[in-house]
């Protein structure tokens, strides 16, 4: 939390504070006149650049509640500045709340209009800042600020008349529920007695309120009074409850510990400087120019809080570098351990071994196409997949012997002898070699009768035939049928266990 300046004004002074770390200094007191100004210029001096907040507890501070027509937008803003002109035309210091719309009708816009209506009592003290560059952060007012009040205390009410105790005299604030609809500040003289002039204000406060219908005849007056415990008994003696007003005293200690202020003041100015120096709110009346120093003051601070920020992050990522470093090396560190301790049980174990004829990488290349070998290799699976197929649709074929073999390339096939390589392409590296089955087999179901033999046989070569890539010849005819051969035998006279016999070349080149 920022230092900060905290000046609470009045008619005839200024009292300066310094809030630091959630708590006030000493007071600094300077009259409203030459000398006092002076003085507070040197105060300034010591800490020119620490932002400022000016408090206004001043009699000239007005409040009128008016109807506006509902608009919205830019022709709102123009309404109610249009408005504030025509009220309130010989200060800078001037506001407007919208507090809400009225129940039927028009449905209006309720608003509070308020102004310090004496500037002169504010404005030499904010010139003072200015000349010295003091980043002035806002005007506040104490009518506002016991709004604040009001809900730290928890005492708000639908027609609720706040009483403190501030340095100018006694304030009467009035609200309804959490707007503010007026406030007054009565001087009380060195001889008066604090409680019957307490009493007297409040029943003169309630017959205005009733009499500008701030209040209906009937409706009840809850009416909360700030005050030292010493001032509570004959506060209680002198303020009755009555039918149509309800009296609730708070006594100064109970207030500072809601508000955490060490101690407890004679005063309720205490109280709402703290409100400002920890709530900050924004300014009340509005500054104009003499507002630039603190938004300087604003881009400085956010521009060294973006800096620090920045510093933080680089920091942070250089410390997160910095560490994966750290981690890197360790773990490449392990690795290189580790692989020292696998290399040299690898000797180890290479030692124990006998010499051996073929070298590391011939063995690895020997494995290598032991593997290309068993996966692509020619094998007869597809080809007795075919024939066993074929064989389902023909029941009268039964099969007596199959052989088959992987012809090689022309190339390896006139080699010079027995030591030539196998080729490559008769392993299956490359392109597919092809591939013969001789199938032998017989015909069951057709003694006696050559055509039904040769049907037989023909259908069953016909569907193998059928198969992509598979060219098949017949070896052995189980009748032999050229014109050149002359049949012999009886037609029916076969022997009853005798079955006719052929032979077939199975020829097949896989994709």
């Amino acid at each position: 939390m920022f230092s900060k300046h905290l000046f609470y004004v009045t008619a005839d002074h200024l009292c300066a504070y310094r809030w630091r770390r959630g708590k006030l200094s000493a007071a600094s007191l300077f009259d409203a006149d030459s000398a006092g100004m002076e003085a507070f210029g040197r105060y300034l001096d010591d800490d020119p650049r620490m932002p400022a907040y000016l408090v206004a507890d001043l009699v000239e501070e007005d409040f009128q509640r008016q109807l506006l027509p509902h608009v919205s937008g830019r022709a709102r803003r123009e309404l109610i500045a249009r408005r504030l002109r025509q009220l309130y035309r010989d200060t800078p210091y001037r506001l407007a709340l919208v507090q809400g719309r009225e129940p039927d009708g028009r449905r209006d816009d309720q608003l509070l209009f308020s102004a310090l209506t004496n500037p002169g009592a504010v404005q030499p003290w904010a010139l003072m800042m200015e000349q010295r560059r003091v980043p002035l952060a806002g005007v506040y007012s104490t009518v506002f600020l016991s709004a604040l009040l009001v809900r730290r205390l928890a005492v708000a009410q639908e027609n609720l008349l706040l009483i403190t105790q501030q340095s100018s005299g006694l304030r009467q604030s009035y609200f309804q529920g959490r707007h503010l609809k007026f406030s007054r500040l009565t001087e009380i003289g060195a001889h008066d007695r604090v409680a019957a002039h307490i009493a007297a204000e409040t029943a003169r406060m309630q017959q205005f309120l009733t009499s500008t219908r701030l209040i209906g005849r009937g409706d009840l007056l809850r009416v909360a009074v700030l005050a030292p415990a010493a001032q509570l008994p004959e506060l209680e003696a002198a303020c009755e409850d009555g039918a149509e007003i309800a009296f609730q005293f708070i006594d100064m200690q109970t207030a500072a510990a809601r508000l955490k202020l060490d101690g407890a003041p004679q005063l309720a100015d205490q109280l709402l400087l703290t409100l400002a120096g920890s709530a900050a709110p924004a300014s009340h009346y509005p500054l104009g120019q003499q507002a630039r120093f603190f938004q300087l003051w604003q881009a400085r601070v956010g521009l060294v809080a973006g800096s620090a920020a920045l510093a933080a992050a680089a920091l942070l990522w250089v410390g997160i570098d910095f560490w994966e470093g750290v981690r890197d090396q360790r773990d490449s560190n392990a690795l290189m351990a580790e692989a020292k301790q696998d290399d040299a049980r690898f000797h180890g174990i290479m030692a124990d071994l006998p010499p051996r004829a073929a070298r590391t990488a011939n063995m690895k290349a020997a494995v290598l196409l032991e593997g290309l070998v068993a996966a692509q290799g020619p094998a007869p699976g597809a080809l007795v997949a075919m024939l066993s197929e074929a064989l389902d649709r023909a029941p009268a074929i039964t099969l007596t012997a199959i052989d088959w073999k992987v012809e090689q390339p022309a190339a390896a096939a006139n080699g010079t002898g027995g030591g030539e390589p196998i080729a490559a392409a008769a392993l299956g590296l490359g392109r597919a070699p092809l591939q013969v089955m001789r199938v032998e087999g017989e015909i069951a179901g057709a003694q006696g009768s050559y055509r039904a033999t040769a049907e037989a046989m023909d259908r069953f070569a016909a569907d193998l035939a059928r198969q992509p890539r598979l060219r098949v010849e017949v070896v052995e005819p189980p009748v032999d049928v050229r014109p050149n051969v002359t049949l012999s035998g009886k037609a029916g006279l076969a022997e009853p266990d005798s079955k006719p016999k052929f032979a077939l070349r199975l020829s097949w080149t896989p994709s």
